[in-house]
C-alpha cells in the first residue's frame, strides 16, 4: 500500500480553515481541495459523502479538541476552579488564535449549513454551558447564576469575535476574555 501523502490531520486542518472562512455554502470543491493539498477525486474517496461528511469532520475534530483542551483545563480536579477558569480560557484563545479565526458553529449555522448541523451545533453550545456552569458553580455561584454567566459566557465569546473581525482588532476578543475572568472571580 502507497503511504498517504496527506495526514488526516492535516486534511481536517484545510478543511477547517476553509470553512471558518468561507462557510459551508461558500466552501467550494475547489477551495476544499487547494487547502487540504489533495485532488477533487482524493478528497471524494476520503469523503464518499462529499462537502457534508467534510463539515462534520471538522465538527468532531473541533469538537474534540474543544474537549481534551477547554473542558478538560475547567473540569480539572487537581486544580483549584480560579486557576482552570484561568486555564480555561488560555486555551479558548488557543482555539480562536487570539481572536483571529471565526467560530466554527458560526460558520456552519448559516443557512442550509443551519438545516445540516443545527443539533450538533445546538448540542456543542448546550456543552460550553453545562461546563460554564460547573465551574461556576464551583467558584460558590448558585446554580442558576452560574448557569447565567455561562450563557452569558457562550454569548459574549461568540459575539467578540463577530465583533474582532467586523473592526479588524483582535484587542476586542482579549478584552472579552479578560472581562469573563474577572467577572467570574470579581476582581
Amino acid at each position: 500500500m502507497r503511504p498517504q501523502k496527506v495526514l488526516d490531520k492535516e486534511i481536517v486542518l484545510g478543511l477547517t480553515k476553509v470553512f471558518r472562512s468561507k462557510g459551508y455554502e461558500g466552501a467550494s470543491l475547489k477551495d476544499l481541495a487547494d487547502a487540504t493539498g489533495l485532488k477533487k477525486a482524493s478528497l471524494y474517496h476520503r469523503f464518499p459523502n462529499g462537502k457534508k461528511e467534510m463539515a462534520e469532520a471538522v465538527l468532531t475534530y473541533i469538537n474534540e479538541w474543544v474537549e481534551e483542551n477547554v473542558f478538560q483545563a475547567l473540569l480539572d480536579n487537581n486544580t483549584i476552579p480560579q486557576v482552570r477558569l484561568k486555564n480555561g480560557l488560555a486555551q479558548i484563545r488557543t482555539l480562536y488564535n487570539g481572536g483571529k479565526e471565526v467560530c466554527v458553529f458560526r460558520a456552519l449555522s448559516m443557512e442550509a449549513g443551519l438545516e445540516l448541523f443545527g443539533g450538533q451545533v445546538k448540542n456543542g453550545m448546550k456543552e460550553w454551558i453545562t461546563v460554564f456552569t460547573k465551574i461556576g458553580i464551583e467558584l460558590q455561584l448558585s446554580p442558576k447564576e452560574a448557569e447565567d454567566k455561562a450563557l452569558q459566557t457562550l454569548i459574549k465569546i461568540q459575539g467578540s469575535l463577530i465583533v474582532t473581525k467586523g473592526l479588524n482588532t483582535i484587542d476586542i476578543f482579549e478584552n472579552t476574555l479578560q472581562d469573563i475572568e474577572e467577572n467570574y472571580l470579581k476582581i
